[in-house]
């Protein structure tokens, strides 16, 4: 007997994870499938703790790709094609080299008599809100509408995503050229006029001094530094996704002034609209927010977000159980409490998105009108210090030969 972690929701909507033993996944998973449950994943227990110390990685598919998959899908399906049908088609013309084997492995768990939900979750690379969209719509009969607000919600999800990329692309640019610029004029312009000095003995000013000893050591230990910084970048990057490490940039994150705003409210907005979209669907509120949560990229929301679904749980509304965490902002919360009061929840969380968004949208551009400025000035500053500190020893020679 193998023992196997093993994620399923019950009949009420929750969700649960446990270690349950059987001879192979198959057995386990029609033992589970026989009680109602919906299985999510089942994983060897070995392979589980493998990738807890940081020996594996979970793959990801293209959102963009996977997106065009359904709109395709879904046009076949209303089209009155059988699912299994639509999935031999689709299967056989994908290009995506990382999409391409997950879809046939669904269409081969679809035929084997498999529900599309569950050969979706085996797959263990498919967003959770796909996964449980698609088994809102089997159970109330409505899968192309299921999928049809999936895809409302992945376009604008992406939408926003990539208005926030692009915006930071011309500053990211701007701060690498400054690094170049920097590097350069330490490393190789001053060391030139250290030699120059060096060998008309001249007296130098302090500023021409310290800049000059800067340069040369700089110069000196270039490939040093350079390699201390690739090092010091790859330990940082391997601690910062470590439970402790995601936990601590998020809080750091959260207190940074100006862009800590901007973050938490970003992740607010996709929060309420994957929870919106799931509620809209018919899920249940407990297991719609525990999807909501872990379509998160962030550690400390989904451990903030489980504390508050167990206040659900126990009873409390979802606007209590958040203002207790004391990370959603106040205005949200409110809007929360009006939807649940109203009956109009999903409603109400539609719109807490879309203001939430716009309000990021507003925030970003005007923080960044200030940081480009900010960049430009720093770098004009730098450049003249250096230029005044090289030159200003020809000046004064000058002056003496006079």
């Amino acid at each position: 007997m193998s023992e196997w972690v093993l994620k399923y929701a019950d009949p009420r909507g929750e969700v649960h994870q446990q270690v349950a033993e059987a001879g192979t996944e198959k057995e386990l998973r029609d033992r589970y499938s026989q009680q109602g449950f919906l299985i999510y994943s089942i994983k060897p227990r070995h392979e589980i703790a493998g990738v807890s110390m940081g020996g594996g990685r979970k793959k990801k598919i293209n959102l963009e790709k996977f997106l065009i998959f359904n709109q395709q899908f879904v046009t076949l399906v209303r089209a009155g094609l059988p699912i299994l049908k639509a999935l031999d088609l689709l299967s056989d013309r994908l290009t995506d080299q990382r999409l391409a084997p997950h879809i046939k492995a669904v269409r081969e768990e679809v035929k084997n008599g498999s529900l599309l939900s569950d050969a979706f979750a085996r797959q263990g690379v498919f967003p959770p809100i796909y996964v449980t969209s698609v088994l809102a719509g089997e159970k109330s009969g409505a899968l192309g509408e299921v999928l049809d607000r999936f895809i409302t919600y992945q376009k604008l999800a992406l939408a926003v995503r990539k208005k926030l990329i692009l915006s930071l692309v011309y500053p990211c640019i701007l701060l690498v050229l400054v690094a170049c610029l920097m590097v350069f004029l330490i490393t190789f312009v001053v060391p030139k006029f250290a030699e120059l000095y060096s060998s008309m003995s001249a007296k130098l000013p302090a500023a021409t001094e310290i800049l000059i000893m800067v340069g040369t050591t700089a110069r000196s230990y270039i490939l040093l530094g350079f390699g201390a910084l690739v090092i010091a970048a790859v330990a940082f990057r391997y601690w910062s996704k470590t439970e402790k490490g995601e936990e601590k940039m998020d809080r750091l994150r959260l207190r940074t002034p100006v862009l800590g705003e901007i973050w938490i409210k970003y992740q607010v907005a996709q929060f309420s609209r994957v929870l919106g979209t799931l509620l809209v669907g018919g899920i249940p509120l407990m297991q719609a927010l525990d999807t909501a949560s872990s379509s998160l990229g962030t550690r400390l929301l989904k451990k903030t977000l489980g504390e508050a679904g167990k206040m659900v749980k126990e009873g409390q509304s979802l606007s209590s159980s958040l203002t207790k965490t004391k990370i959603f902002p106040g205005l949200s919360i409110d809007m929360i409490e009006v939807g649940e009061s109203t009956g109009a929840l999903p409603q109400m969380l539609a719109s807490v998105a879309e203001f939430y968004e716009d309000d990021v949208n507003t925030r970003m551009s005007a923080a960044l009108a200030l940081i480009e400025p900010a960049i430009m000035i720093f770098m004009g500053c730098f450049v003249t210090f250096v230029l005044v500190a090289l030159y200003l020893p020809i000046f004064s020679l000058a002056d003496t030969l006079r």
